[in-house]
């Protein structure tokens, strides 16, 4: 999780905000599946993690109903519209393309506006908190030893010689 993590962070600073915002709208799913006994995903695990380590950073504008909606219209057809939103649409704002304007977590007529990088930010923020709090969990423990990772140098039996996602 840890390089997963640096790799978001890096792809934030380099500007790649589509894979950051799609990366981190999956984070809440896979620690919610991680924080479980049978270690699976699911709408309810989403938003109940959100509520737990995200929502209190946005003063009731932004919750776990409300990120899951737009987490599965983004992810799963590509919109910023879902009909469970609570908004018409979510609007992130690209930081590069307007260093000088900072806005954040307000409401614009219909739709919530968020900074891409804070929200992403945010999300992250909250992952390292939950390991934190987490960790000596032994439903994390287990569920996290299965995380995909990286084996660098191969994983015997299958393959050796270069590094493997699994």
């Amino acid at each position: 999780m840890k390089e997963f993590l640096e790799q978001i962070r890096e792809t934030l600073d380099s500007g790649q905000f589509y894979l950051a915002l799609f990366c981190c709208l999956a984070l809440p799913d896979i620690c919610g599946a991680i924080s479980s006994e049978d270690g699976l995903a699911s709408g309810s695990k989403y938003k109940a993690w959100f509520d737990r380590y995200v929502s209190p950073k946005y003063n009731g504008n932004l919750d776990g109903s409300n990120c899951y909606a737009f987490r599965c219209a983004a992810l799963h057809q590509g919109r910023a519209e879902h009909n469970n939103l609570g908004y018409r649409r979510i609007l992130f704002i690209d930081p590069v393309s307007s260093p000088e304007i900072q806005m954040h977590n307000n409401i614009l007529n219909d739709a919530l506006n968020l900074d891409v990088r804070l929200f992403c930010a945010d999300i992250l923020e909250s992952v390292q908190q939950w390991i934190k709090e987490s960790s000596n969990n032994e439903v994390f423990k287990r569920n996290y030893s299965v995380f995909l990772q990286r084996h660098e140098g191969g994983l015997p039996p299958y393959i050796s010689g270069v590094d493997v996602f699994s």
